[in-house]
């Protein structure tokens, strides 16, 4: 439930940012704040599916190597993509950055929400 509120707003948050950036930035901007937020959900959703593979390998004994692997891998099609991309000069780096940054956005947005309901509890008591 908590990893569906935050990839839901990380896509809200990625999907707010390319829109404003299509109206008052370069194309290349757009294009990094969208690869970043892409690129964000991405490895999201490719660590949720590692960390339940770890655990699931931790329980019945697998190899630590291949968890290892896994979180390696990652990053390093992460700096794959984001290096061909800045390269090939589609993408702004910073705007790449920009767009990756939207976890950042996500868990504040949750801790708002937390926070919100923390007072509405202590407040009916």
């Amino acid at each position: 439930m908590l990893d569906s509120r935050v990839f839901r707003t990380m896509a809200v948050a990625t999907a707010l940012a390319v829109t404003i950036s299509a109206f008052i930035a370069p194309w290349r901007v757009t294009a990094g704040v969208l690869a970043g937020g892409l690129l964000a959900l991405f490895s999201h959703s490719w660590l949720k599916n590692s960390a339940a593979a770890a655990i699931k390998l931790s329980t019945e004994g697998g190899a630590p190597q291949l968890r290892l692997a896994q979180f390696v891998l990652r990053y390093v099609v992460i700096a794959a993509v984001i290096f061909a991309l800045y390269t090939l000069d589609l993408v702004s780096l910073p705007a790449v950055l920009a767009g990756m940054s939207t976890f950042v956005v996500a868990m504040f947005v949750e801790a708002a929400r937390e926070f919100y309901f923390a007072i509405i509890e202590r407040e009916e008591n």
